[in-house]
This record gives C-alpha cells, structure tokens and sequence, in this order.
C-alpha cells in the first residue's frame, strides 16, 4: 500500500507539467509568469490535501486528482481567475438606473464609438487643425455646453467635486462662503460640502436653519470678507413640511444687489425638462442659467448620461478664472472622457434623439408596457426551469440613484423569483457570483429582476444564466 510519502512524490513538478500539449496551448494566450502561478498553486494545494490526509489509505479513491490530468484541471481554473480582469461588465437588474457602485451612467453607442476611434489612434486633442498650432482640449466641448445651457463660458474637469474644490478655491480662497445650513450636503464615499470647501480655502460661513433658511439670513452675513453667495441643489434628499429655501432667482437677485458673485451646485445635471416625462424635481442647467448664477456646477455621469466629469458653466468672467488656476492641470479630463462627453452632448441637439440614444434618458422615460414586455420574456424563458423556482411578474418600483430624484419612484414590472429548496440571499449571490454577474435585490424572501434596467442585448443573457444556475441545484 502506497505511503503518504510516496503520493508526495507522485506530484509532478512545474517543468513537467510545462510540456504538457494543454499547458502549452495556455501559454499562446496567457502571460507565462500567470501560467506557472496557477501551476505552482494547484501543485501546493494537492500537497497540503495530501499533508492533511489523515491515513493514506484514504488518499487512494483520489489518486486521480494527484496526477499530472488532475493537477492540469485545477491549474485550469485557478488560471481562469488569474486571467479575469477585476474591472469587468456586470447585468443591472436592480432597478438603479444611475447606480454609483455600477458605474453610473451607461454611454451611449455614439459616445462608445467616439472613444475608440480616439482611443486606437492619434487624435487632435492640444491640436488646432485649422490653424496648425497648439490648441486647447476644452474647445471640442466648450461650444456645445454654452449650446445647450445658454451660458457664456464651459470648463470640465474630472468630477463634479473637483469642479466645486476648483471653483470655490478659484473666487473665494481664504475669504467667506456663505451657504444654507439646510443645503451643507454630504455626497457619495462620505464627502461633505464643508470639508471640499475647507480643501478650497474658503471660509463657511452658515445661515439659517436646518429646515428654513431666508433671504435676509444671506444678508444680514454679507461683510467685508465675503466672497461668494453659494447655493447647493440638495438633489439626494428633501427636506419636507415646514420648511423653506431661497430660490436660485433670489439668491442672484441679492448678489447683484451686494457686488457678489453667486455660484450654484446643481450636482446631477440635467440638460432637458424632465417634467414633460412627468418626472418631477429636478431643474435644468438652462434654468439656473437663465435665473442668472455667475457659475454653475454639475456631473457628467449622472443624469446627464455621460462620461465622469464635473461640468462648469456660466459668466466668461469667472469661467476664465478657473481656467487658469493652476489646479485645473491636476483634475483634467483625459481624451477618452472628452471623447465620450463630447459625443453624449451632441445627442442633446436633439431631445428626441437624446432620450432615444442615451441609456440614462431612456431607463428614465421608459413606458411601462415597454418593461412589462421585457419582464414577460424574461419570466417565460424561466418557466422552462419552473421546477426549481416559482416566477411571477409583479408591481414594483426602480429608482434614479445617483444622488437624484430621491422623493420618485418610477412605476416598473419586475420578475419575482421565489427559489425552492434555497434562500433569496444564496440564490443572489450565485447571481452575483455568476460569470457574467448579475446583480439583483431581494425583498419578502424573492428575487427581484427589474427589467427597467436590464438592456434589451442582456435579456437572452438573464435568461440563460438564471436557467443554468438552477439546472446545477
């Protein structure tokens, strides 16, 4: 009978595993230095399971998995994580349309099409054609911004935090901000308009209440010192009931009367009514243009549909001056965000177009029936497997995320999946853990598929997916 000792022995060495016809075929595809580390690992594995083995004889039924064949197999799946890529494409069937831990926004084809005609080859970037000399990257978006929103003068930087950072550091550093108690916003990864501010070196200066702040508030701390009148569009949460806030109209109509510029951090950055859709609480950029705020900030990737960006807009005069803060070369945006952000805007010439082209839009305004259909075929290809899961489609609702729209819910049909012999929560995370992963959320013990979010290419993939998880139970 074979000894612990020699089934140690029996494991084949890297090098000869090397010459293997399936292992060289691996090396054709896969860096060598990920190929002997798979090979190493699955070699060490067997011969701590067999270290661990408490009687040799145990170790016989298995003397299979200890040779070269075995050893290969396990090789082949350790090397099949190795090779994965971290950063990788995954299914929203939560129903958040602009969920910050997916991504955010969806481009569109047009802006994907743009990034790779920029991204495989040189480009104009710093390059005026027209002229043959040094040209500025902000120009293939400039235009379109002052476009689209009516103002004077457009800059991007890289998000719209830095847009705040750069704008506040640019007109008030080391002098008074003064903002609305009621409107000191804390963002996403815990960021808080009082802390990028102190970055900035400007000074807050608060006014008002919590849930009420006036116009004589603003005033009455006007001094010497004072810089900027900000307002921050407090787009992730409402305060309701007895409550009040000044108007952007207001607020500029207080500057003008006091020598001071006003500046308007709008955050998710609308460029169309959305009202029309009957969605209701979220202003346009044109608007605040329009009531007369000297800068205006907002977010790319947001409900704008857009790439990362932090969008600033509004009177040349101040525009200018961020420009030529020596902190706009350290959050600039690179070829591929403008690439990207230079053909989402253009989709906005159109509104019709936009709403059609741009993910965001579309998930936004989407009809019920239309969801309804996707909900059907999803639930129908689920029937095949029913045995393992009851499927129903149900009345729900999907969200804008994203820091927007907090007081909307957008009427959906979600796909309702009740697994047999299984918890919601272990169903979910054979989703998330699929190969392409798909990500859900549970609620009274079901799954819940939302369709609102599941683009029309993705179905068959749902589907299938789902089918062959339930088919291995």
């Amino acid at each position: 009978m074979k000894t612990k000792e020699s089934y140690l022995r029996q494991l084949p060495s890297v090098d000869e595993l090397l010459k293997e016809d399936t292992v060289l075929k691996w090396l054709e595809k896969s860096p060598r230095a990920l190929v002997l580390d798979a090979l190493r690992m699955a070699i060490e594995e067997k011969r701590r399971f067999v270290l661990k083995t408490h009687e040799a004889k145990d170790l016989q039924p298995l003397a299979l998995s200890l040779e070269s064949e075995g050893i290969i197999n396990r090789a082949e799946e350790i090397l099949n994580t190795l090779t994965q890529l971290s950063l990788r494409p995954v299914i929203n069937a939560a129903g958040v349309i602009v969920h910050t831990n997916l991504g955010r926004s969806i481009l569109s084809q047009n802006a994907v099409k743009n990034i790779e005609a920029v991204a495989k080859g040189y480009s104009n970037l710093e390059y005026d054609i027209e002229k043959g000399e040094r040209g500025k990257r902000y120009a293939h978006v400039e235009k379109l911004l002052c476009r689209l929103t009516g103002a004077e003068a457009g800059f991007v930087v890289n998000n719209n935090a830095a847009a705040v950072l750069i704008a506040l550091n640019t007109i008030a550093q080391n002098k008074e901000v003064i903002v609305s108690r009621g409107e000191l916003v804390e963002i996403g990864g815990s960021f808080r308009i009082p802390e990028v501010m102190e970055r900035s070196n400007a000074k807050l200066k608060e006014v008002g209440t919590t849930n009420k702040t006036h116009l004589k508030d603003y005033e009455k701390a006007v001094n010497d010192n004072t810089a900027l009148l900000l307002k921050v569009h407090t787009s992730n949460y409402k305060i309701v009931g007895f409550a009040k806030e000044v108007s952007i109209a207001e607020l500029v109509g207080l500057g003008k009367k006091r020598n001071l510029p006003v500046m308007f951090d709008l955050g998710s950055g609308c460029l169309i009514d959305l009202r029309k859709y009957g969605i209701e609480g979220e202003p346009a950029v044109s608007e605040s243009v329009n009531a007369g705020a000297d800068i205006i900030t907002f977010s790319g990737d947001k409900l704008l549909g857009g790439p990362q960006a932090g969008l600033i807009v509004g009177k040349k005069k101040y525009v200018d001056m961020i420009v030529n803060n020596p902190l706009a070369r350290a959050i600039r945006i690179d070829k591929l965000t403008l690439a990207g952000l230079e053909a989402t805007l253009m989709e906005y010439l159109d509104e019709d177009r936009a709403v059609k082209n741009i993910p965001t839009l579309t998930m936004l305004c989407q009809p019920i029936s239309e969801i309804e259909k996707k909900a059907e075929y999803i639930a129908d290809g689920l029937r095949a497997v029913s045995n393992r899961f009851e499927v129903s489609v149900i009345d729900e609702t999907s969200q804008s995320g994203g820091g927007a729209l907090p007081l909307t819910n957008l009427p959906t049909k979600v796909v309702a999946i009740l697994p047999k012999g299984l918890s919601a929560a272990a169903f979910e995370e054979l989703l998330r853990k699929n190969n392409l992963p798909i990500i859900t959320r549970i609620k009274e013990g079901r799954i819940l598929l939302d369709p609102r979010t599941i683009q029309r290419d993705e179905l068959d993939a749902v589907v299938n997916s789902i089918k062959g998880i339930a088919e291995r139970l």
